[in-house]
């Protein structure tokens, strides 16, 4: 993310990303994995956005697309990549999800 222009706040988990998010107020956009040790991606996503509303969120897994939808794990209109995904790919995700 840094080689594409973007500043990064990196953290080690969901509780430890919703305490980077309350002390900074700037933060546009998340990227987070959908499978995590304690809280998921997608509960990560819906406590992040209680701090901001504008908050954009882009999700990563290495399951497909349909596997997770179907699942319920998430919503068909998020933003999602999966995982392997090239840089190249990230980068038009992550400009995708901030227009």
């Amino acid at each position: 993310l840094l080689e594409l222009g973007y500043s990064v706040i990196e953290a080690a988990g969901g509780d430890e990303a919703l305490e980077k998010l309350g002390q900074h107020a700037a933060i546009a956009l998340m990227l987070t994995d959908i499978v995590m040790p304690g809280m998921n991606g997608r509960q990560l996503a819906e406590q992040a956005r209680k701090h901001s509303l504008s908050l954009k969120v882009v999700f990563m897994t290495g399951f497909t697309r349909n596997a997770v939808v179907h699942n319920g794990v998430l919503d068909h209109d998020v933003h999602f990549i999966a995982k392997p995904f090239t840089l190249e790919q990230l980068a038009a995700k992550l400009r995708d999800a901030l227009a």
